[in-house]
């Protein structure tokens, strides 16, 4: 079928909106017409080639509605509202064990440009166009692996749900799942971006008692104190922030999580925590360094996960019911533009004019 999809067909070259040919679904695979769709800085990564070789079609915080299944999916089916999330090939050990963030096979799926048999399903005049995290979801429709589609509840709004799908799930699993944070607790949170403040939107969910925000915006500060933050501290403005930290909370915070991949805001993040506390690490690109001997004195545990640690078919729906009981207000997070504004939509992004950025793609 005919698809109009943003391409790029270089390193760093500008998103051409092009009609492109997308093949039926496989057996285990679904077509789903895209209504929206986030953009993540995972998605810039994209562009500069990172991890896929040009041409390609990137996005991969897609929702939308399905309109055909392969013959063994047996998780969605036709008229289904899905959120469209990191694939994982559901065989290896981990997959088993029900840990799906741990795939075995999730860099190869996501990567490499193809989907798991080794083709794309995307092509032009009949030459294949490499995908993007199994997904592809800055077109008018995509064929995805069973794994990546998320069933969700068909009364929440679709234009509001696509970075349920990575960026808002990163941040909110991070603190629900990863660290299963206590109510009473205390978190720090560097960064106050879409997964920053998902993090922050999950701490209140939790229970922390302290919740500490870290930026450099006073406008999402501002906005850190509206969604859950209890405290906010201004990085540009504060020299010491361990110190300003522990001013707030004497012995320190019982969590932090660094969205940022700047050194010393990662620093900050480790030497903010108590004993025994718990640093989750979010950059995309970034290779820092820590303290192992501060941590090995201090009992801390620094890790990461993708999507948090979540099994996103079980965690997307969670979070759906958030934002239904009011307590995941993800449209104060986001910023609509038409799928032609694409180009727009990644350079508001990146000066930090907007949070999260949401293609308009389809009518509902």
């Amino acid at each position: 079928m005919k698809v109009k999809a943003a391409l790029i067909e270089e390193k760093n070259s500008d998103f051409k909106l092009t009609d492109l040919e997308l093949d039926d679904p496989k057996e285990y695979e679904v077509l789903t017409k895209i209504i929206a769709t986030g953009i993540c800085h995972s998605d810039v990564a994209g562009k500069a080639g990172l991890w896929t070789e040009p041409p390609l079609v990137l996005g991969h915080e897609g929702a939308g509605i399905v309109q055909k299944v392969g013959e063994k999916v047996t998780n969605v089916q036709v008229g289904d509202h899905v959120v469209l999330s990191v694939p994982y090939c559901d065989e290896c050990d981990n997959c088993q064990e029900g840990n799906t963030s741990l795939c075995l096979r999730v860099s190869e799926l996501s990567t490499m440009g193809t989907m798991r048999d080794g083709t794309s399903r995307i092509s032009k005049d009949g030459k294949r166009i490499h995908c993007f995290f199994g997904q592809s979801s800055f077109t008018t429709y995509a064929v995805t692996h069973y794994t990546s589609v998320i069933k969700i509840d068909q009364s929440v709004p679709l234009k509001l749900m696509g970075p349920l799908g990575c960026g808002f799930q990163t941040g909110a699993a991070s603190v629900l799942e990863f660290f299963k944070a206590e109510p009473g607790s205390s978190i720090a949170v560097f960064g106050c971006g879409s997964v920053g403040l998902a993090a922050i939107m999950a701490a209140k969910i939790a229970g922390c008692k302290t919740i500490i925000a870290v930026g450099g915006t006073p406008p999402k500060l501002e906005l850190a104190l509206e969604i859950g933050a209890t405290h906010t501290i201004n990085r540009l403005e504060t020299p010491d922030i361990p110190e300003a930290i522990r001013s707030i909370v004497h012995s320190g915070v019982n969590y932090s999580i660094d969205t940022t991949g700047n050194q010393k805001m990662i620093d900050a993040a480790i030497y903010s925590l108590t004993s025994k506390g718990q640093a989750m690490l979010h950059a995309v690109g970034a290779d820092p360094t820590v303290p192992v001997m501060y941590m090995m004195g201090h009992w801390i545990n620094v890790g990461s996960a993708p999507e948090g640690g979540a099994d996103t078919q079980a965690f997307i729906p969670r979070l759906v019911q958030y934002y239904k009981d009011g307590l995941f207000p993800v449209e104060k997070l986001i910023s609509f533009y038409q799928f032609n504004e694409i180009e727009q939509a990644f350079a508001d992004m990146n000066a930090g004019k907007v949070i999260k950025p949401v293609l308009l793609i389809n009518e509902e």
